[in-house]
């Protein structure tokens, strides 16, 4: 259905007072379809509906609904749904694991809590008022349909919007008339939302405080002459500020009605075709695994010291340790013992960090029942170790059967850490850090350190806040759309593209992944941080990899996605994945990437902020340019030299 004008008489009547309101349909296309995340393989997961866009009291706002005669069909939907008073998630996520650990879900509904801009019209109908959209992402996977996915300024992510008949260039042309829609410099794929007044937008930069000129003509200087006008770093958004000049009725960028992204006919939809960031990604390296290191003796000096740590931590990078060296190398990898500590000191260490292991573990034995009565916090830690201890790696002879001593070890060192760590305690996955180094050390003291150790690595992991987690699946997304924006593109269409399904894979580094032994070497390897601290996310995107073909062949939707990523559970091969995480960061480090990437991989210092004032709060486009980048892709290409800043390290 073409745009179209049409005057809507409402009715409502309010204590006993008739009021006629005037609604005007600007535009409306059926055949938009919203994919859902059903569970029930007896219904459809695909909704038909109409979009529409439609003026209420001079507001223009985006709708979507269905059609009138599926709606008592619809699936169950897994979507923030809010009632008036500021709503609910009305279902849970499930991660298609252990409940405990879904403690994503939280994420989702603290932020739709905070920016309610979307009102709901029916069971799974939408409209949100085009000044409370932020962005607008198209893109067409190569073996998927159009889709759109739009995002509010509170960062809540609406349903993916597919288009089975076309329309989509209508639809923008109708959505221009009140917004204007600049590509984003980050993201060929990615449209920002502004308003045509670009008065308003010079006035937004003087609140800003990013030009020392407040004159009208700020925009005309800027395209006149954006170094001298802007700060160095913003130069790269020119195009950005050109719309600001455009007719409101001018297409999407300067582009002709002949441009391949505007089809002269909506059901041709060309405008979707796959758009790369940049330049291909140079070829990738191949990478073969190296040699475990089996001689120890060669690094230490006749004192016992390790003559050259950065040797060894390469070697282990390189190829693991054999079995026989571990008990003595993971000492030293996880920080118990320091690399230029003599054979004479590391005694002296293990005596005093015994008698202070044993001083704590004292300390919670000699609490009483009525204490314990009277501690909840101590009495639900020890509640959920003696169940978590009771499930740990019970596959494995030394902590099988039921008076294993082995689980008695692993109950009394997490019930110690307790006593050294009060403000974390103990949190669900920590059994599973300390198994295989209570294995490997057969000692419950060294075990203990050992832990304190990894813990010092992975500790924010396990905090109630979840802010590292959630930095991390960020952090992931930026790598993943870097290497591979059609992989992304397929998962943003089936409502994953928050890799929420990796959650698991980062919160205790693939235990559960891959099988005890590999897990022995993949840690070790990742304990070096070497190439750089981020290589267990390159670890994920070479996973992720490896199964593109398998996701977006066999047409996975958001719970067949999950459930696919569980069941490759010890069916991964360690070696391949490694070598492909390498090759990633190899492949990588000779490209042209933005910042945010380059911080992930090592190869910038994160800006200090201790250069910034304490109370200093991000601008407007200081977010703007951060929440671009983080949805769209890197702009990735191969030039000559190593990124200047930092120069990945090289291995024997």
């Amino acid at each position: 259905m073409l745009p179209r004008k049409e005057n809507i008489i409402c009715i409502n009547i309010y204590q006993d007072v008739i009021y006629y309101v005037i609604h005007q349909l600007i535009f409306e296309k059926e055949g938009v379809y919203l994919h859902t995340n059903a569970k029930r393989s007896n219904q459809d997961t695909t909704i038909p509906g109409f979009i529409r866009i439609v003026e209420r009291d001079g507001e223009p706002a985006l709708e979507w609904s269905p059609v009138e005669e599926d709606v008592r069909n619809a699936p169950a939907v897994f979507y923030a749904k809010k009632d008036g008073e500021g709503g609910e998630e009305e279902t849970k996520f499930d991660p298609g694991y252990e409940p405990d650990w879904a403690v994503i879900s939280t994420v989702k509904q603290e932020r739709l809590q905070e920016h309610p801009p979307v009102r709901e019209t029916g069971q799974w109908g939408f409209s949100l008022p085009l000044s409370e959209l932020y962005s607008l992402r198209r893109a067409r996977f190569s073996l998927g349909r159009n889709f759109l996915v739009m995002t509010t300024r509170g960062g809540d992510p609406l349903p993916p919007l597919h288009f089975h008949r076309g329309g989509t260039r209508e639809l923008l042309k109708a959505m221009q008339r009140y917004i204007r829609l600049a590509p984003s410099p980050m993201d060929g794929r990615l449209f920002l939302a502004y308003p045509h007044d670009s008065g308003a937008l010079s006035q937004s930069f003087d609140e800003l405080h990013l030009f020392d000129d407040t004159s009208a003509d700020l925009v005309s200087r800027f395209i006149q002459d954006p170094y001298a006008t802007t700060f160095g770093g913003f130069s790269k958004v020119t195009n950005f500020f050109r719309g600001a000049l455009r007719h409101p009725e001018s297409p999407l960028g300067n582009r002709s009605p002949q441009d391949a992204h505007f089809p002269h006919s909506a059901d041709e939809e060309p405008g979707f075709e796959l758009i790369n960031c940049g330049a291909e990604l140079g070829p990738r390296p191949e990478v073969k695994r190296g040699k475990p290191l089996d001689n120890w003796d060669q690094f230490l000096d006749p004192e016992g010291r390790v003559t050259d740590p950065q040797k060894v931590k390469k070697l282990v990078f390189r190829g693991g340790i054999v079995p026989s060296l571990r008990k003595e190398v993971w000492k030293f990898l996880l920080g118990f013992y320091p690399w230029n500590s003599t054979a004479k000191e590391r005694e002296d260490i293990l005596r005093v960090k015994t008698d202070e292991y044993f001083r704590m573990k004292v300390q919670w034995k000699s609490v009483s029942e009525e204490q314990e009565m009277r501690n909840s916090l101590f009495r639900g830690n020890r509640s959920l170790i003696e169940r978590d201890v009771n499930r740990t790696d019970r596959h494995n002879s030394f902590f099988s059967g039921n008076e294993n001593p082995g689980l008695a070890l692993l109950h009394d060192e997490l019930m110690t850490y307790c006593m050294y760590n009060f403000d974390l305690g103990y949190v669900q996955g920590m059994s599973d850090l300390l198994s295989p180094l209570l294995f490997v050390t057969q000692n419950e003291v060294e075990s203990f350190w050992c832990l304190t150790g990894f813990m010092d690595l992975v500790h924010q992991n396990f905090e109630e806040s979840q802010e590292a987690m959630k930095q991390q699946l960020l952090q992931l997304s930026l790598l993943l759309r870097a290497l591979d924006p059609e992989l992304c593109d397929y998962l943003d269409s089936q409502d994953s593209g928050s890799l929420c399904f990796c959650f698991r894979w980062l919160l205790i580094w693939f235990k559960r992944e891959f099988s005890f032994e590999d897990i022995l070497s993949l840690w070790e390897v990742l304990w070096t941080r070497l190439p750089c601290e981020n290589f267990h996310l390159l670890m994920a995107c070479s996973i992720l990899e490896s199964q593109k073909g398998e996701l977006i062949g066999s047409n996975h939707d958001f719970n067949s996605i999950l459930k696919h990523i569980n069941e490759l559970t010890m069916k991964l091969d360690l070696q391949s994945i490694l070598c492909g995480a390498e090759a990633i960061y190899l492949q990588l480090t000779n490209c042209k990437l933005s910042v945010k990437v380059q911080e992930v991989l090592g190869l910038r210092v994160p800006s200090s902020f201790s250069e910034e004032s304490p109370n200093s709060e991000p601008t407007e486009t200081d977010t703007l340019l951060a929440q671009s980048e983080a949805r769209g892709a890197s702009s990735c290409q191969p030039f000559n030299g190593r990124t200047p800043q930092q120069t990945p390290p090289t291995y024997p």
